[in-house]
């Protein structure tokens, strides 16, 4: 085995060298020579954010629970050691035995976010490994990839071995087994790649071929050979309760950005908003028992020593046992252990419970109304009302609430001038609830926090159709918002924040490519670009060389209208939400039609499929 150590010259010369040294609480130590199967498991960003992902968390417990697998963790190297790894020709190595990444069996990376692509290629490139896929030989690992950004893999095809599509508590034992198996009969890694391609939810890109039109479009998408599926759905862990949770998570040297213990409550969201793709390829919702959530609070606060425990779900207002979980929780409360509520909506029975839990003059209210006007939130399927809103925030400025940060999108299909005026003048309204209540009851000046994102169309939701705009187009929608707000009574308790917008058209751009645009991917990173999703890296001035050398249309792919005939790159998965269910809610959502959250009616998206949550609930 061989091992690798940064010298301390170069760790006392890099920043926060704790990142590359290992050694954390509860780091799982095995005998890298008694196991059949190492993986390298890799988030592709900085250390911080990395061990902040509960993903890998669950993942790192469950694969070295096999006597069998030794499961290991590299994150990307910051600026800073990167340059001295490239010049030095250092291979970037595990933290838990300082092996390299190259020795490997496995190379598991967590896709989740576009603009992280490029750290993608560097962990390929600092490792050793041919970047394309074709160049591997059997000294190379298995590169597989999972996560929310591979319902659309296609822009990464070309890097990855594998893909898992869906949750990964499912399937991982039997391609193990199926690894162990093809490498005992002395087979090859295209034998072991063609015989996973069976396993449900794997995918392997280079067994189908794309064909294209004059025009650009897709013109068809298939197997290779006959027996290669031309479907795959997405694996799901039905059963939340009784499946794998870590009960020892790591606990990182220094602060991370979630540096807490993270209890996952349920998967899933009831509320359809139609610009979520978290909503559509994370059903059906299924909740986790409240004993076995008892049960892992109690056991990860003990093993981990945090002072803080968050409870992590799209919507934690929706679980059914909320206030029974708090109650417990609350014990914990009364010996130093704070409780961090994110994803609540402004309603009564949210409200108590975060006054329970928070110091209400120095925490602040999070609210997602997500547009300004009644018609756009229509539009999106929110399913809130001005008065909800409105009402909600009353009660928080009763209960002593005096900050509040409220998140909009800008560019949203059918947006229109006074939809974006709409934004400020909802503010102000909040405001001027605030100052309705007498004075010697307010705790001072009230301070809203406007933040506006750009809209970008996302794969499985019922706009994957629409078209996005020009960066100076966002940039105009932003301006009118901002002078909007001088014109409102309560400026001065008002702030405003938006989003850069040469992130956003990149984005679009990886969010529904296909294969052409990983050219630009390793053209940009060639240039010099990496962590693209951190400002003071981004250089877009790179990037837009990169589309032109490489002669691929931004335009393209994020200003045309999508027909409902298109073939989509991503057509192949089974998300479990069907596109005639979709195509529907394109067609609600232009007539300004809501459809009633999944508590309330079932609307037939086809996630029933599965045989469970809440879907279950609706035939019982």
């Amino acid at each position: 085995m061989r091992k690798l150590a940064l010298s301390n010259e170069i760790l006392m010369s890099v920043d926060k060298p704790a990142r590359y040294i290992g050694n954390e609480v509860n780091m799982v130590r095995k005998n890298p020579d008694e196991v059949e199967i190492r993986f390298a498991m890799c988030f592709p960003d900085v250390y911080e954010i990395g061990m902040s992902h509960l993903g890998i968390q669950i993942l790192y417990d469950m694969f070295n629970q096999r006597q069998d697998v030794y499961c290991e963790r590299v994150y990307s190297p910051w600026s800073d050691l990167h340059k001295v790894m490239k010049e030095q020709e250092i291979p970037l190595f595990t933290l838990e035995t300082q092996s390299p990444v190259k020795d490997m069996d496995f190379l598991g990376i967590t896709i989740q976010y576009e603009m992280c692509y490029t750290n993608i290629l560097q962990i390929l490139d600092l490792s050793g490994i041919p970047l394309f896929a074709e160049m591997r030989t059997e000294e190379d690992p298995i590169v597989i990839g999972g996560g929310p950004c591979t319902y659309n893999p296609e822009p990464l095809a070309d890097f990855f071995d594998l893909f898992y599509i869906g949750e990964g508590e499912t399937r991982y034992d039997e391609l193990f087994e199926l690894y162990k198996s093809v490498r005992q009969q002395g087979g090859t890694r295209q034998e072991f790649l063609r015989a996973a391609c069976h396993l449900p939810g794997m995918y392997v890109p280079s067994l189908y071929e794309v064909s294209y039109k004059e025009d650009g479009l897709i013109a068809s998408f298939t197997p290779k050979y006959d027996d290669v599926p031309s479907t795959v759905r997405k694996e799901v862990q039905m059963d939340l309760t009784n499946t794998y949770y870590p009960k020892k998570p790591l606990v990182p040297f220094i602060k991370v950005t979630q540096d807490r213990v993270v209890l996952e409550i349920q998967r899933g969201c009831i509320r359809g908003c139609r610009f979520c793709q978290a909503g559509m390829i994370y059903r059906p919702t299924r909740e986790r028992e409240l004993s076995m959530l008892k049960s892992c609070a109690k056991e990860m606060l003990e093993s981990t020593g945090h002072e803080e425990i968050s409870l992590s779900s799209l919507s934690s207002s929706d679980y059914s046992q909320l206030a029974e979980l708090i109650d417990y929780l609350m014990e914990f409360r009364e010996k130093g252990v704070n409780i961090s509520l994110p994803s609540l909506r402004i309603d009564a029975f949210s409200l108590d419970v975060m006054s329970k839990v928070q110091d209400v003059r120095k925490s602040s209210l999070t609210f997602a109304p997500e547009a300004g006007s009644q018609r756009l939130r229509n539009v999106i399927n929110k399913g809130l009302t001005e008065e909800v809103i409105l009402n909600g925030a009353g009660l928080a400025f009763e209960g002593g609430w005096q900050k509040v940060k409220l998140y909009f999108m800008l560019g949203l299909p059918t947006e229109t001038e006074e939809d974006q005026k709409e934004i400020p003048r909802l503010a102000d309204k909040i405001a001027r609830r605030y100052y309705e209540i007498p004075k010697e009851k307010r705790g001072g000046k009230c301070q809203i926090t406007i933040s506006t994102s750009f809209f970008v169309p996302k794969p499985f939701t019922p706009f994957q159709w629409a078209p996005m705009h020009p960066k100076e187009e966002y940039l105009a929608r932003a301006r009118i918002v901002n002078e909007e707000m001088k014109e409102q009574l309560n400026r001065k308790s008002m702030k405003y924040n938006w989003h850069e917008a040469d992130v956003t058209v990149l984005e679009g751009v990886f969010a529904r490519g296909d294969r052409r645009v990983g050219q630009v991917l390793l053209k940009a990173y060639e240039k010099g670009c990496l962590f693209d999703a951190w400002s003071e890296f981004f250089d877009n001035q790179k990037w837009m060389e990169a589309f032109e050398e490489c002669g691929v249309s931004i335009d393209f792919y994020n200003l045309r209208v999508r027909e409902m005939d298109e073939v989509l790159p991503w057509d192949f998965i089974d998300c479990g939400v069907s596109k005639t269910f979709l195509m529907r809610e394109w067609q609600r959502a232009r007539e300004g039609e809501v459809t009633p959250n999944c508590s309330m009616k079932c609307s037939g998206c086809g996630a029933a499929q599965f045989g469970g949550g809440v879907c279950l609930e609706h035939q019982n």
